[in-house]
């Protein structure tokens, strides 16, 4: 498993756009066959990916946890952007078809993808981090979803937000959990932007029309940078950092966040006549 570590702000204004993505993307974890995990020194995020084609894939016990099993102290998000599928959370199996999301928590021992046709495989985006109390297992649909539409097409930011696992939804000891949707003709997410210095948090690109590109924006509010992300790729946001993006053409992300606490609104607005 990769490991991420963690960057000064200092540190970070010096980067190339190399050292950029090296310390901060996440790519090449949404392989079909295969099941893919990058462990981040971010709140002690796992970000990755499963995309069973015709065999089922099951999570395995990374050494580096130094655990009898992945969830012996861990929670996970699990959300669908693609094809029909289920996942066998301790032998009982959950349908999770696209944008659907489910949840297993602290002491759950076996984790087991499936898609439902291999013609059209399911594409589990994973997101884990370190748990403390128990919470049952639960599955939320994308209907189910508490929605939040936002923006203006005026501007280009018109989307709808997506809540899974949060303090009204899926309970989670750390983890909360969702997808944004931008509608079409919009193309700026999180905009204006924020940070959370209680917080990390993670965005995975998915819907992202082939030959069209994210442009992911992070950095203090002050001095930003950029890493220009594909369909399937994933950018750790640090937790002094902003996280906005704009893209060539409409798509969708998904956020997850773990750290002081699980309340969504806890963030720190910035102006977008001070962004630089």
């Amino acid at each position: 498993m990769k490991i991420l570590h963690s960057v000064h702000p200092e540190d970070f204004k010096s980067y190339q756009t190399g050292q950029v993505r090296e310390r901060f993307l996440i790519d090449q974890i949404a392989e079909p066959g295969k099941l893919n995990c990058v462990y981040t020194h971010y709140d002690r995020l796992i970000v990755g990916a499963a995309r069973p084609v015709d065999q089922k894939l099951e999570l395995e016990n990374y050494p580096n946890l130094r655990a009898k099993y992945f969830l012996e102290r861990r929670e996970i998000g699990i959300i669908n952007v693609a094809g029909d599928g289920e996942v066998i959370v301790d032998g009982e199996t959950y349908p999770v078809n696209k944008l659907d999301c489910l949840y297993a928590g602290k002491g759950v021992q076996s984790i087991i993808f499936s898609s439902k046709t291999p013609d059209h495989p399911a594409t589990f985006y994973i997101l884990s981090a370190p748990a403390h109390t128990n919470y049952p297992t639960a599955v939320m649909s994308h209907a189910e979803a508490a929605k939040v539409n936002t923006g203006d097409a005026s501007t280009a930011n018109r989307r709808t937000i997506n809540k899974y696992i949060h303090l009204d939804g899926i309970k989670s000891c750390q983890l909360v959990m969702g997808l944004t949707i931008l509608h079409e003709g919009s193309v700026w997410n999180t905009m204006p932007p924020h940070t959370h210095d209680r917080r990390t948090e993670a965005y995975f690109y998915f819907d992202l029309p082939e030959g069209q590109k994210v442009f992911h924006y992070m950095g203090e509010g002050n001095e930003t940078r950029h890493i220009t992300m594909n369909n399937y790729e994933a950018v750790i946001s640090p937790p002094w950092s902003i996280h906005s993006g704009s893209g060539t053409a409409s798509y969708s992300f998904i956020w997850g966040m773990a750290g002081e606490n699980s309340d969504y609104t806890d963030m720190d607005m910035i102006a977008i006549s001070d962004i630089k």
